[in-house]
């Protein structure tokens, strides 16, 4: 850009907290984003060598459910009790059941964990952590509806109360139609080949709520992978710090560069990337 003095701004924005944190949402709040006209980035993921993929990812609707009861000796006088622990559990099996009847596209899972407990003691406290996910956002919130009675019901039969509260709202990423085109033609020229299978279809991003907010790029990357050694695995960050990934992570980055260079230098194609964002968005309002 110096040497053939071309205008533009080309900002390396570090946006951490993805996974808990939403540091993404965060950074737009706080203007981070302010004067961009596109947000482009990547990530890794298992798939075929030089594979870069266009997939989407799922919404996620992010929840934190705590059980309040009462403490009594378990073994002395436990009908004095208002199993807490008990509720978990049971929020635990309902919705355990309740996943046979959703879609397979759909996800909803989660943890729990107590403060103080004792085997010898009713425990009076208990906390889930559960996400929903799904295609679109507005999919997430009808499987909502269909989860958060799992968590009341289990109250109701432990005689405990129950807390849910609603922590954050993932969108689902879309691909700005006219960036995703442009570099589906650089990465077949270039760089190797275009897929919509794997990437990160089946996971989720805080650049999805970037995407509705401007136009986005999100493409997947594979790296070389073990059976068993996907994300969020020991094995997955073995892989990601061999050459071979990082060989790869410098392939899609060129790619991602072309795309950006477009956009800073040819006024018609940005303007054409703002159009297909509003274009792509009237559906999700």
């Amino acid at each position: 850009m110096e040497q053939l003095d071309i205008d533009g701004k080309v900002v390396l924005l570090g946006t951490p907290a993805e996974e808990g944190g939403f540091g993404k949402v965060k950074l737009w709040e706080k203007g981070a984003y302010k004067g961009m006209d596109a947000c482009i980035m990547c990530h890794p993921a298992p798939g075929p060598l030089h594979s870069i993929s266009l997939t989407s990812c799922l919404a996620v609707i992010r929840l934190e459910i705590e059980y309040i009861g009462h403490t009594a000796h378990a073994a002395l006088s436990p009908w004095e009790g208002k199993n807490a622990l008990d509720a978990a559990v049971l929020a635990y099996t309902n919705i355990a059941l309740m996943r046979q009847q959703i879609k397979p596209t759909h996800r909803v899972h989660g943890i729990f964990e107590g403060r103080d407990w004792a085997q010898s003691i009713i425990p009076d406290n208990s906390k889930m952590y559960y996400y929903i996910r799904a295609p679109t956002t507005a999919e997430a919130e009808e499987t909502l509806k269909r989860v958060v009675p799992c968590f009341e019901a289990a109250a109701l039969a432990t005689g405990t109360t129950v807390k849910i509260i609603r922590v954050a709202t993932g969108n689902e990423l879309v691909q700005n139609k006219v960036l995703e085109d442009e570099l589906s033609n650089v990465v077949r020229k270039k760089y190797g080949y275009i897929d919509y299978e794997y990437g990160i279809n089946s996971a989720s991003t805080d650049f999805g709520n970037i995407s509705y907010l401007m136009p986005g790029l999100h493409p997947g990357f594979s790296i070389p992978t073990v059976p068993g050694g996907g994300n969020h695995t020991r094995a997955f960050t073995d892989s990601a710090r061999t050459q071979a990934a990082h060989d790869a992570c410098l392939t899609v980055s060129k790619a991602l560069a072309c795309i950006g260079m477009r956009v800073i230098t040819d006024g018609v194609f940005l303007q054409q990337v703002k159009d297909a964002f509003k274009e792509q968005m009237k559906s999700k309002t």
